[in-house]
């Protein structure tokens, strides 16, 4: 007789429901992203009351006028809580303008 079949292992128990969000062109859809620390790079969770995003205007060098862009910055309720949320924001932006004026 033949061996019998390999066992089938699923990362899911065999009587739930496998929900997967998508819209009607079939991309992928969820309904919670996580964000990301601008300065730590660490998720930031939901609970995270005193996590705060930023957008910071995009200026013409030349004219100094506002270009209608602006840049986004997410900063942690962890950083904000030591005291280092201006230090920060101060260096995202200064590390954004030095990346910008070096291309």
């Amino acid at each position: 007789s033949s061996p019998p079949p390999p066992l089938l292992v699923l990362p899911f128990p065999p009587n739930s429901l496998l929900l997967i969000m998508q819209n009607e062109s079939g991309q992928n859809v969820d309904l919670y992203v996580p964000r990301k620390c601008s300065y730590t790079n660490r998720l930031i969770p939901a609970k995270d009351h005193g996590a705060v995003q930023l957008n910071v205007a995009n200026i013409d060098p030349v004219t100094g006028l506002y270009t209608g862009e602006s840049t986004a910055y997410a900063l942690t309720g962890y950083i904000r809580n030591k005291a280092e949320g201006d230090m920060a924001l101060t260096t995202l932006v200064q590390e954004k303008d030095a990346s910008t004026m070096s291309s």
